[in-house]
């Protein structure tokens, strides 16, 4: 039977936890998940490509955005804006199809306000020793936005109780074999089914 809508799948947790990453190899089993693809205006990091990896903005464009009600959500993040734009998320919803943001912490509090039956994924790293390993190990940032990232990492971590479910990354396929468990069992839940098959026996 196919469903009236739907998941909204909604990944966060701190900088270089490995979202990115996840979401990827999540893509290439699953692929009946929609991706949406967040907009940012920080500048594209080596082998990002614009409308793949983020629409890449500047901030009067971003701002613009925002004005027109164009964002399911957004976020500043160490100096930037990140968010999530609206109508293809909402369309692909509609249409039953499941939908994996994957976003900033901040944007994440945001979405659940307006979509609370969404499924809420903290992903988290094995440590914050490892957290900061990873941070280091991109060879994009400095010392001091290394240490700005790790200090808002613990605040995002105290957040967790927001999220209905945790998923630590220490190795990617096993995190993606969670995420994957957690939406099949999302899928069947009873609140979600139940006026579909509701109107078999009214047939």
């Amino acid at each position: 039977m196919k469903r009236e809508k739907g998941l909204l799948i909604v990944l966060s947790g701190p900088s270089g936890v490995g979202k990115g990453t996840v979401c990827s190899a999540l893509r290439e089993q699953d692929t009946h998940i929609r991706y949406s693809v967040s907009a940012t205006t920080r500048h594209p990091r080596a082998g990002e490509v614009d409308g793949v990896n983020y629409f890449f903005k500047s901030k009067e464009e971003f701002e613009r955005l925002i004005q027109d009600g164009e964002m399911i959500e957004y976020a500043q993040y160490v100096g930037n804006y990140y968010g999530t734009p609206r109508a293809y998320v909402e369309e692909m919803i509609e249409k039953g199809h499941d939908v994996i943001l994957e976003i900033e912490v901040q944007g994440a509090i945001q979405v659940k306000e307006t979509f609370p039956e969404g499924v809420f994924i903290f992903l988290m790293p094995p440590s914050l020793k490892e957290l900061r390993n990873r941070l280091a190990g991109r060879g994009t940032e400095s010392v001091d936005l290394i240490d700005s990232r790790m200090t808002v990492a613990r605040e995002e971590i105290e957040l967790m109780d927001k999220y209905d479910y945790v998923v630590e990354n220490d190795e990617v396929h096993l995190a993606v074999d969670r995420i994957k468990s957690i939406v099949t069992a999302e899928n069947c839940k009873k609140d979600r089914l139940i006026h579909q098959y509701q109107s078999l026996v009214k047939e």
